[in-house]
């Protein structure tokens, strides 16, 4: 019989046709009654595909192997109870990188230019009456980045073609980089621009962007949040954009996500919004498909004795 693998969140077309040709596919998204699908089948689950997977669903899982996480960040998987129980947790490194540093500068841009604004501007007929104001250019600013990873290796290239002075933020220096390292966080919004949050979550980054942060940004800095919702203080950034203590922001993450109704973001002035699809264009979203399925190819593959697919990615312990 062949290897039975759950999918626990929406995953790519190519994907699902990779995993469909050597496993038994269960879509637990699509499933009328996914309690009941777990009951049935959890005991025959070797692998996952997709991601957002707690404690108490590896516990239905007694024969699960591996988690094919499709994303970068692993902060929807309890990863101490896989550690526990030897299930192998993999990520799509690399895969967002250009997608996520595009959508960091397209909020910038739309914030710098005031893009939405013009074009409700445009729209409503107010353009007969005046002229729009004046924005701001990216280039001769600096960019401040909180987390120099892959990804913010990519925006910080962007940002430099466009004339900016980059600085960052990381636990240490990073090796073989040009631009300057700041080692306290205060110091790096005092002296920037433009504040890009793009650190993984972790229980030592929540709330790291905090009302002091935000203080240190200053009236004329921007905020752009691409890495996950629990590093802003949201409370703390709705008043400092009502209250004039920054300039705007962007976020394309929240917490929780999607934002509740009533949250203050929503009346905030000088806000850009858009819903988590930092990593979401087309490109991106095969590559990811393609790093889940080999991923769960590669390990499954090796107990049944045959390969992998063709175009093996990576697989992190």
């Amino acid at each position: 019989m062949r290897p039975e693998v759950l999918i626990s969140k929406p995953v790519g077309s190519e994907c699902r046709a990779a995993l469909a040709a050597r496993f038994v596919l269960h879509d637990l998204p699509a499933a009328p009654d996914p309690d009941r699908l777990l009951a049935d089948v959890g005991g025959r689950i070797r692998g996952i595909a997709g991601g957002k997977v707690s404690a108490a669903m590896m516990a239905r899982l007694p024969a699960l192997e591996i988690i094919a996480n499709s994303g970068v960040g692993v902060d929807t998987i309890d990863m101490a109870t896989a550690r526990s129980r030897g299930i192998r947790v993999t990520n799509t490194p690399g895969v967002l990188n250009v997608a996520v540093a595009e959508l960091t500068l397209g909020l910038m841009l739309a914030l710098a230019r005031r893009i939405p604004e013009g074009d409700a501007f445009v729209r409503s007929g107010r353009w007969a009456a005046g002229v729009f104001p004046n924005c701001s250019e990216l280039s001769g600013k600096t960019l401040g980045i909180l987390g120099l990873g892959r990804i913010g290796t990519e925006i910080a290239a962007r940002a430099a073609a466009f004339g900016m002075h980059i600085a960052y933020h990381a636990r240490s220096p990073k090796a073989g980089v040009a631009w300057e390292y700041v080692a306290d966080l205060h110091d790096l919004a005092r002296a920037a621009d433009w504040l890009v949050v793009i650190a993984p979550a972790t229980p030592e980054t929540r709330g790291i962007v905090s009302r002091s942060v935000l203080q240190a940004l200053g009236p004329g800095g921007r905020l752009v949040n691409v890495a996950r919702g629990s590093l802003v203080d949201e409370g703390a950034l709705a008043a400092a954009l009502a209250d004039g203590r920054i300039a705007a922001a962007g976020l394309d993450v929240f917490s929780p996500e999607p934002p509740r109704p009533g949250s203050p973001l929503f009346s905030a002035p000088n806000l850009v919004l858009s819903p988590h699809i930092g990593g979401a264009s087309r490109e991106a979203m095969d590559r990811t498909a393609l790093a889940v399925a080999t991923a769960v190819l590669d390990v499954l593959g090796r107990t049944e004795g045959w390969r992998g697919i063709d175009r093996p990615g990576p697989v992190t312990e």
